[in-house]
């Protein structure tokens, strides 16, 4: 749990940086292609991507360690960490609701802990794997549709692709039991990650290029959340502690609400004055 609350951390404050830097990095005008080599001379924006990088890297240590369900939510929880650091850094003004819905969050992933068993022993059908390749499949097929569209439709189709996809990353992670090349090459989860984490980025950055960055990013955390942790819970073992089953349902519940409150975060937020 320690470690998907440091990947909830890494990203939140990633998202930040990244702000900082993009917005400085805007100021010389050009296309996208020249303001990104402008973002990447910048230490605040090399900072979020090691950040980025590292959160990965604990994502993966919590999914191996800690049920599915609990990972889902504290990395939706991301947004209390944006709001927060970007209230500080960024001047962003939190209204009262706002700030409340990070004390939502912070609750709830208290309970998930307080109730969060340990990762599940059962390693999922065979089919379970092809699946995941179709489910990534899917969320393509899915951001095609989506492109088509317009307005707060658009918004959300396309952010909920995209949280499908990171969802279908967070199972796949679970899938993979040995990372002997040999091994990784022969294994159909190992596609179904590369082609989940690479459409949902493709469909993320669709989502908020145009359209409500609110309802794209309540979409994220809706598909990242609801669908692996049923998939954690029904195939792969994931349990709570003895008869606290009820509180981890409740905190997660708690927790995935909070984050929703937070959506406009979900891109990195514009300064105020």
């Amino acid at each position: 749990m320690v470690c998907a609350l440091g990947a909830a951390v890494c990203f939140g404050t990633a998202t930040v940086l990244q702000a900082m830097a993009a917005r400085a990095a805007g100021e010389g005008g050009g296309g996208d292609a020249a303001l990104l080599l402008r973002a990447l001379r910048q230490w605040r924006y090399l900072a979020g991507l090691a950040l980025d990088g590292l959160g990965f890297l604990l994502q993966i240590a919590a999914l191996r360690s800690v049920p599915i369900y609990a990972v889902g939510a504290a990395l939706a929880a991301s947004l209390a960490v944006t709001a927060v650091v970007a209230a500080r850094l960024l001047r962003v003004r939190l209204s009262g609701l706002e700030w409340s819905a990070v004390g939502v969050v912070c609750a709830g992933l208290s309970l998930l802990g307080l109730a969060s068993g340990t990762e599940g022993d059962r390693s999922g059908p065979d089919w379970l794997r092809y699946a995941m390749v179709a489910a990534a499949v899917g969320v393509l097929l899915l951001g095609g549709i989506g492109g088509r569209l317009s307005g707060r439709t658009r918004a959300l189709l396309l952010g909920l692709g995209a949280g499908c996809g990171f969802g279908v990353v967070e199972v796949a992670v679970r899938l993979i039991d040995s990372l002997r090349p040999a091994d990784l090459l022969t294994n159909p989860a190992t596609y179904a990650l590369l082609l989940g984490g690479g459409a949902a980025f493709l469909l993320l950055t669709s989502a908020l290029q145009r359209g409500s960055v609110t309802t794209a990013t309540a979409g994220i955390v809706i598909g990242e959340t609801i669908g692996p942790a049923a998939v954690g819970v029904i195939w792969l073992g994931d349990r709570t502690r003895e008869g606290l089953t009820w509180l981890a349902a409740l905190g997660f519940a708690v927790a995935v609400a909070g984050a929703l409150l937070l959506a406009r975060f979900g891109e990195a937020p514009a300064t105020q004055e």
